[in-house]
């Protein structure tokens, strides 16, 4: 049977160690990895996360069209790191100048990212997987001065809440502490 569980926290605040702890007993796990290295330092963050997973977890690095890589999948059980990251990523294929975007040109940004989280989530489910979801809460922080900043909270928190809506277990963890939310 599927399972969808979020997992949501600030900025190193342990997410993923515990997002990743959830099937530390599993080995047919498929790490989706939605980071693209553009430095030494994010080169760096991405050894320390690869060091710390079981060995004989596979490893998918995109965020395009992942609902195809969840289908095609033979392995059981997914973590989707990060969204928020995805997010990012999808937002600046699409556009680079977000100083002039249209209240209309934000909004099919945002429905072209909640299609793509939407059919992740059915994938897993009509393909009987259990996916764990980490993704950054950007709803404790302050409302940015930049075009940029505000578009991509807004798309966040709006994802973050239709996922929290369509997963059957939530987790916001704090200072390394799960709390259960769902």
């Amino acid at each position: 049977m599927s399972k969808i569980t979020l997992v949501t926290g600030g900025s190193r605040s342990g997410k993923s160690s515990f997002g990743e702890d959830l099937f530390k007993e599993e080995d047919r796990v498929l790490y989706i990895a939605t980071s693209m290295i553009t430095d030494d330092e994010m080169e760096n963050r991405v050894a320390v996360h690869k060091s710390r997973r079981n060995q004989n977890w596979e490893t998918f690095e995109g965020y395009r069209n992942l609902y195809n890589v969840i289908k095609d999948t033979n392995c059981k059980y997914i973590i989707l790191e990060c969204i928020t990251t995805m997010i990012t990523n999808l937002m600046f294929d699409k556009y680079t100048d977000f100083d002039n975007l249209s209240k209309e040109e934000i909004q099919t940004l945002e429905e072209s990212i909640s299609e793509e989280i939407t059919k992740i989530i059915s994938n897993c489910k009509d393909f009987d997987k259990e996916l764990v979801i980490i993704t950054n809460e950007v709803g404790f922080g302050l409302v940015s001065e930049y075009k940029l900043g505000r578009i991509f909270t807004d798309i966040s928190g709006r994802i973050n809440q239709l996922i929290g809506k369509l997963c059957d277990e939530a987790y916001l963890v704090v200072s390394g502490l799960p709390l259960k939310l769902k």
